[in-house]
């Protein structure tokens, strides 16, 4: 798939506004936090403030934008609470125990910086407070309650954690396109689903178009995780803002492993137009969508 243009502006500005809005409101729910003891909430916010893309968060509140023709309060909360769940999840695949890295979003992990138990605590309490945030800033209720539901399943033990389980258990094994798929689906995929889904669900979108949605959230997260085993095994330590090559020396099984590096640019060329292709229904709107998975096709970083 070539580099098409669907949208006509500034992408990196748009990505940049996004990301503003989800800082805002992450600064806000930090702030009212009077009670988190102060080292904690030190750690929390260390990791939080870390220069991340914000790239789940700004799927909820585009998808929302593409629904509803604005980015809602309730996509704003959605948006926060993906971006704690996806910020505790680095920091504890960053452990000893998982991945072993030292360096996340260009400075060191949260192990490093402050201990191990303080990181698997942090964690612990960024996602928690995701769920809270949920149940306390969304104001309709029903809308709250599915919101809880699709990120639990999303982030839980049929979604990131089944994959991370099963990428763990995989580690020096020859593995095959079966399990891989399984992996990436679960440990990366699903969670860009919940993002366009609670997206849709924020801005009120039918089970048509939610459907549709998550279709396309699964579609680009998947290809976001076959881009990542890519570039960590062709880019530097210092574009991607993490170790470089961690994958191969840990022994984990990916697309390039598996079926080749050329196999592997033409698998991601074929998910990002199946992916674009679930939004035909949407119109302009969600051009944004559209060239969201061009860029995520053609990262470098």
């Amino acid at each position: 798939m070539q580099k098409k243009a669907y949208f006509q502006g500034d992408f990196g500005v748009e990505l940049a506004e996004m990301a503003g809005k989800v800082n805002e409101t992450l600064a806000d729910v930090m702030g009212r936090g009077e009670d988190i003891h102060q080292e904690l909430k030190y750690a929390m916010n260390y990791t939080l403030t870390a220069p991340g893309k914000r790239i789940r968060a700004a799927v909820v509140m585009w998808t929302c934008k593409v629904i509803a023709g604005q980015v809602t309060k309730a996509a704003q909360t959605a948006a926060a609470a993906v971006e704690m769940v996806h910020t505790y999840s680095l920091v504890h695949d960053d452990l000893p125990a998982m991945d072993d890295d030292d360096i996340r979003r260009g400075l060191a992990t949260c192990h490093k910086e402050f201990g191990e138990a303080e990181a698997i605590l942090t964690g612990d309490a960024l996602l928690t407070m995701a769920f809270e945030i949920l149940a306390s800033d969304v104001e309709d209720d029903s809308t709250a309650k599915r919101m809880i539901v699709t990120l639990a399943r999303a982030a839980g033990s049929t979604g990131m954690i089944a994959g991370q389980m099963a990428d763990f258990k995989g580690e020096d094994t020859e593995g095959d396109l079966q399990l891989l798929e399984y992996i990436h689906t679960n440990k990366t995929a699903k969670m860009f689903a919940a993002a366009t889904t609670m997206g849709g669900i924020a801005g009120g979108a039918n089970d048509e178009q939610i459907l549709k949605l998550y279709n396309f959230g699964l579609g680009i997260g998947l290809g976001f995780q076959i881009a990542d085993d890519i570039l960590d095994m062709s880019a530097s330590s210092e574009d991607l803002g993490k170790t470089a090559g961690k994958d191969a020396t840990a022994g984990k099984i990916t697309y390039p492993s598996v079926v080749g590096l050329d196999k592997s640019k033409q698998i991601l060329g074929k998910i990002t137009e199946d992916a674009v292709a679930a939004l035909e229904e949407f119109g302009p709107e969600a051009d944004i969508l559209r060239q969201l998975a061009v860029e995520l096709l053609n990262r470098t970083r």
